[in-house]
């Protein structure tokens, strides 16, 4: 038998994997249940797999199917989820086989370099050598100087930032609490992820449940960039 907050939850992923094809996202499921914190959530989750409602599926991130409903799930009600967090401006490519970074650029388009790949999961090698040159809007650029990155990994998914994506990052050496930034580690690994800071602590967090927040002195971390904008191409 399953608690009223556990049908909520169940109801509300299956009907936005029927409307979206994916499921929602931890926040989303946060504030559809008017939860505190997604500690819940993820204990309402493991109910639902213990019970045999839901499958986790291994190696994708939101990897969740919907195996069966309870038998009053036309009588369970939920609050539509708001959409709360870090809205990244998203300029979208044609629907071409061009390379991904390669978007047709409009009359009034201004060009930054694209700088190599930047890893959004485990941190890969720092930021390379300009490779080539990306078309963006000039309304996406504030002051200074900016360069693109092609995001690997899924650790900032639920950032709405994807495997693929190109991100514009606006070049600084500080930022604020919160803000998702190009962060080298040790002075060797780059990535990306959402700086925290306390104290004398900094932590680089992912927005996806599968990575875990990591920790690190303040003289371990260097800002090398703040997000500004994302330019994502629909194959």
């Amino acid at each position: 038998m399953l608690t009223q907050k556990q049908k909520q939850l169940l109801v509300f992923i299956h009907g936005r994997m029927q409307e979206a094809g994916v499921p929602p996202s931890f926040d989303e499921m946060k504030d559809a249940l008017d939860l505190k914190s997604k500690s819940g959530i993820h204990r309402l989750i493991t109910a639902l797999v213990e019970r045999g409602f839901i499958r986790r599926l291994p190696h994708r991130a939101r990897a969740i199917e919907v195996i069966k409903l309870p038998d009053d799930a036309a009588n369970v009600a939920i609050p539509a989820a708001s959409h709360s967090g870090f809205k990244p401006s998203v300029i979208e490519g044609s629907k071409t086989s061009a390379p991904p970074v390669h978007l047709q650029a409009a009359a009034n388009a201004t060009t930054v370099p694209m700088m190599g790949r930047i890893a959004a999961g485990v941190p890969i090698s720092a930021i390379q050598d300009h490779t080539q040159d990306v078309a963006c809007p000039p309304d996406l650029l504030g002051k200074g100087e900016h360069f693109a990155l092609e995001v690997n990994g899924d650790s900032m998914i639920e950032a709405g930032i994807h495997d693929g994506d190109t991100v514009v990052i606006q070049r600084c050496n500080s930022a604020d609490n919160g803000d998702i930034v190009v962060a080298l580690v040790e002075k060797e690994e780059a990535t990306l992820k959402r700086l925290r800071k306390k104290g004398s602590t900094v932590a680089l967090e992912a927005a996806n449940p599968a990575y875990e927040t990591r920790i690190f002195g303040p003289d371990q971390v260097e800002v090398q960039g703040r997000l500004v904008g994302l330019i994502r191409r629909y194959q």
